[in-house]
């Protein structure tokens, strides 16, 4: 018997003015299973997702859903057809509840449930032609069902901007299911995801197999996909490379398709000549504004020249708030930050980075780039006013250029044009690549790098780690904020585990395993280093 596909994507391309970004891609999604879809940056995973939830069209080539030919031109087309879409950057709106979020666009209206006639068509009116009187209380009802069915517990009351971004997952994994989605896409959704939530994100995709649905998985995180998936459809410069069912290959093999090389993912790392000290924090403490909780709780460490300490712990345990606190991005309540053994706590963000700090931050696109401005413009983002690239009261356009283009090309940032290109229109791997390229090249002493390989593929990974190490060798102080252990044990000198705002473990690599680090980000073992809180170092 042949098998029945639930998504047949066949020869299909699509090109963005000289980019052809997909080039007569084959795919077929077997019912019932879970297909990953990987490649590198720019390989076209995205946009073959997007013309399937109706995003885009595509210049040519067909799909089939349960063996018949169907048009998506739009994602009302897709909605009709049960595919659901859950983006790498989650289509929630902040202030809205959860059950408004789930419910949005989808709404059902509230009837009216009397006998008399006048009031009956009054209602309606009003319905129709005033405002919408939703049925909460049906709707809840429904969701509620969905939630206990796949063990998907999220508060339906909370506003969204309260939520970890776990559980914002979580809600625009039940907003696909409450559309009654049989064809579930996920476009990188353990970026954002700590390595304990993971594996909670994974016994998800289980579930939501075991009840039948089809899934597309689009990650760059090979464990994942031998843990949950069974098979791999591998992407190149445009191009279906091969499918393969997961038993039948290995890390290795996939990897090696993925990038047309292969790689070499355990970069051996010398022993760390430290030298002065580049970075201190003396007892910092940051507030909540809101809730006047402390988020991060009398905090002291140090870095030196020549190596990589790395704060490691679950997302929303004070990591991020810390190097908020030392990059000038969050006013602290107390404690001081050194730099050279200069006190800069009360310096503004520029003053910070003039004095010699560089900062690949979390969110990209929050933080990191100017999203509809090109990759010359964002290049130069944070030294635009220097003599190099300016000149009086203007910008000195050609040496911006310049130096846009040697950044890309080194940095092997891939767009559907050149320099001009505005960010906004590049996948997310390749976003982060100017973030990288840029704070690394200006040559500063101290590197704060939080999340540096979120959402970029394995080749690129690679290069992100031999650069850090570069860094590392040429004596240059790294701060490393990671939730991924691998990581964190391949490239520290130093961990500092953190849990609810506090420091509570320091390690070497050689001294600890995953899962001991395990049990101190989750607060299973606490061993407050007394010496990181009196002294700054051991």
């Amino acid at each position: 018997m042949d098998d029945v596909y639930a998504i047949e994507m066949l020869s299909i391309t699509k090109r963005f003015g000289s980019l052809l970004a997909n080039d007569h891609i084959d795919l077929r999604l077997k019912k019932g299973h879970i297909l990953a879809v990987c490649g590198e940056n720019g390989a076209g995973k995205s946009t073959l997702m997007s013309i399937l939830f109706g995003l885009y069209e595509p210049d040519s080539g067909i799909i089939k859903k349960d063996g018949a030919e169907v048009k998506i031109t739009n994602p009302n087309d897709a909605t009709k057809l049960h595919i659901g879409m859950v983006h790498q950057h989650f289509k929630l709106v902040d202030t809205f509840t959860v059950l408004q979020n789930i419910i949005l666009g989808e709404e059902t209206i509230k009837e009216y449930r009397g006998h008399l006639n006048v009031f009956k068509r009054c209602f309606n009116w009003l319905n129709k032609h005033l405002f919408k009187i939703i049925d909460y209380q049906r709707a809840r009802a429904e969701v509620q069902q969905i939630i206990d069915q796949y063990d998907l517990r999220v508060d339906l009351d909370k506003k969204v901007k309260d939520l970890s971004v776990e559980m914002q997952q979580k809600v625009e994994i039940i907003k696909m299911l409450y559309r009654k989605n049989d064809i579930l896409i996920f476009d990188e959704p353990t970026a954002v995801l700590a390595e304990q939530e993971i594996q909670g994100f994974l016994q998800i995709l289980r579930n939501l197999k075991k009840e039948g649905k089809s899934i597309l998985f689009i990650t760059h995180k090979l464990n994942e996909i031998f843990e949950v998936c069974d098979e791999i459809t591998i992407i190149r410069k445009g191009k279906s490379i091969d499918t393969l069912a997961v038993k039948d290959t290995n890390k290795e093999e996939v990897s090696a398709m993925m990038v047309g090389r292969k790689l070499d993912m355990n970069q051996t790392k010398p022993s760390p000549v430290t030298g002065n000290e580049i970075l201190r924090v003396e007892h910092l403490t940051l507030v909540d504004p809101n809730s006047k909780k402390r988020i991060v709780n009398d905090v002291c460490f140090n870095v030196r020249a020549g190596e990589i300490v790395t704060l490691a712990g679950i997302d929303g345990n004070g990591q991020q708030e810390v190097v908020y606190g030392i990059a000038g991005m969050k006013k602290s309540q107390s404690g001081s930050v050194f730099l050279h053994q200069e006190d800069i706590s009360s310096y503004s963000v520029r003053k910070r980075i003039q004095a010699g700090l560089s900062h690949i931050p979390e969110d990209r696109q929050k933080y990191g780039l100017v999203l509809d401005y090109s990759i010359y413009e964002n290049a130069v983002l944070d030294r635009y006013y220097e003599k190099s690239f300016s000149k009086c009261l203007f910008l000195n356009q050609k040496s911006i250029r310049e130096y846009g283009d040697e950044l890309t090309e080194k940095y092997d940032v891939r767009s559907s044009g050149d320099g001009s290109t505005v960010v906004r229109s590049m996948s997310g791997g390749n976003q982060q690549k100017i973030i990288v390229g840029r704070e690394i090249e200006r040559g500063v002493d101290l590197l704060l790098a939080v999340q540096p390989t979120r959402g970029i593929d394995v080749g690129a990974i690679e290069t992100i780690h031999n650069l850090l190490l570069e860094q590392r060798k040429a004596g240059k102080a790294i701060l490393l904020v990671s939730l991924e252990l691998d990581q964190v044990l391949a490239l520290s000198d130093r961990i500092l585990v953190m849990y609810e705002g506090e420091i509570v473990g320091e390690f070497t690599p050689d001294s600890v395993d995953k899962e001991t680090l395990g049990l101190y980000m989750t607060g299973a073992k606490k061993d407050k280093v007394n010496a990181i809180k009196e002294n700054g170092h051991e």
